[in-house]
């Protein structure tokens, strides 16, 4: 397994986790959680280290629900209820990305949600 991926991952998720303002010490001991269980879930499958960082995303954002709601908010439907992003494709894929539930739109790259809109 190489770590620095992991790395790669946990600075992806932790740059959106500031972005939104939810970098709490909650969030990132879900974060280093998380990270810590995809890098015994990459030695087991190595074949799936290009997921990675997408499941490292959805652990965090799975873990954030159950303390502070969704996360990350999609902030390009001014007009629709309040509703989050998801990460896309299921399993994080190699170029895991934000999507608006509601409108399937991309929002952002996953690790640049401070630089987009959506």
């Amino acid at each position: 397994m190489d770590v620095a991926l992991i790395l790669a991952a946990r600075a992806r998720v932790l740059a959106d986790l500031e972005a939104r303002r939810q970098a709490s010490p909650a969030a990132v001991s879900a974060l280093e959680e998380a990270c810590s269980s995809r890098t015994w879930w990459a030695e087991q499958w190595p074949a799936g280290e290009v997921y990675v960082a997408g499941l490292v995303a959805q652990d965090v954002q799975d873990a954030l629900l159950d303390t502070v709601g969704r996360w990350p908010l999609c902030l390009g439907c001014e007009d629709a209820p309040e509703h989050a992003l998801y990460i896309q494709p299921d399993l994080g894929g190699p170029d895991a990305h934000w999507v608006c539930e509601e409108t399937d739109t991309v929002a952002a790259p996953l690790g640049a949600l401070g630089s987009w809109r959506g």
